[in-house]
């Protein structure tokens, strides 16, 4: 649609781009009524968002590529776990993620999003239930730091999430509406936080290093590997979302959407790894308490449904007792 203009990089670019940077996420979809509006003011006559073709887009994500990868930004792509629309994004390619954020929001607003990463990837991301996920009321919850939360590191000095003196009730649910709106967070239907794909895009190295113990190198260390951040076995991006074996001790996640090709071109419903029936009905995410809900026996013959992620972290440590572990074939 757009001239070609011996592929020069002109003002359709440079509006183009400002769009991006002012959203920092964009699928085709959103970017057709964009680019419809530049072109129209470009060429004089009007360009329909219809108009704007797959081609057109690709052109001008490469043009910003070109444009922004002297300053170490770079526009990724990925597909969301759930729809499976591709979603680009505006990542620095360079420095830490979480030290970019540093710069828009206050010491104590880092040390929230580090105690809801915390929680999302270590508290609620269990053997047993790989939620990876919050609720409202859980994350507004980890407003202000708790003693019996603190992380050593080897030295004894705090590490994650630990700092100051936190923050209110509602300047956290403020943060977490900012994490949304700047594209960091998901809210679903039913009110968990999760992330987005740009936070997977951007914090993926940041998420595995954090999370996941490193192990041994040379293969000597007692014990296998232990992973809180795993991939798909089939696209190999991060889950957080999705399906997995019914095995605790197999790594084997699938997006629900990539099972669909996977078990159709493998033309069997066994995990490739252990070679265990996929049941379908094991999940990963906010589904592993969603579509559990199993009644928790009370003394007195009571019973309630365990549905919020703290409820199941508890039940998680009183159930497995430290005993399962999470590790690498």
């Amino acid at each position: 649609m757009a001239d070609d203009e011996d592929e020069v990089y002109n003002n359709t670019n440079r509006a183009f781009l400002q769009a991006f940077l002012a959203r920092s996420v964009l699928t085709y979809d959103e970017a057709k009524p964009i680019l419809a509006a530049i072109f129209s003011a470009h060429e004089k006559r009007e360009t329909l968002p219809e108009d704007v073709t797959e081609a057109d887009f690709n052109s001008y994500i490469t043009a910003a590529n070109n444009a922004i990868s002297l300053y170490d930004f770079e526009i990724r792509s990925s597909y969301h776990q759930t729809t499976r629309a591709q979603v680009y994004a505006l990542v620095n390619s360079t420095s830490d993620p979480i030290s970019q954020l540093a710069t828009t929001h206050s010491a104590d607003e880092i040390s929230y999003l580090k105690r809801l990463l915390d929680a999302m990837f270590e508290t609620y991301n269990t053997p047993r239930r790989e939620i990876m996920a919050l609720t409202s009321m859980d994350a507004v919850r980890l407003n202000r730091p708790l003693a019996a939360d603190r992380r050593e590191s080897q030295n004894g000095s705090a590490t994650q999430g630990i700092g100051g003196q936190g923050i209110t009730g509602k300047e956290a649910e403020k943060m977490l509406s900012t994490l949304v709106d700047e594209g960091w967070f998901e809210r679903s239907r039913k009110g968990y936080y999760s992330l987005s794909p740009r936070a997977l895009m951007e914090l993926r190295g940041w998420l595995m290093e954090t999370y996941n113990d490193p192990g041994d190198e040379d293969g000597e260390e007692d014990g296998p590997r232990t992973l809180k951040i795993k991939l798909c076995y089939a696209c190999k991006e991060i889950i957080t979302t999705g399906q997995r074996c019914s095995k605790r001790s197999c790594q084997c996640r699938l997006h629900d959407i990539c099972t669909q090709n996977f078990f159709r071109v493998q033309k069997s419903t066994k995990c490739p790894l252990c070679k265990s029936d996929w049941t379908g009905n094991d999940f990963v995410g906010e589904r592993a308490v969603t579509a559990t809900r199993k009644p928790q026996r009370r003394s007195g013959g009571t019973s309630v449904a365990r549905t919020s992620p703290s409820a199941v972290s508890q039940g998680d440590s009183e159930d497995d007792d430290g005993v399962d572990e999470v590790h690498e074939n």
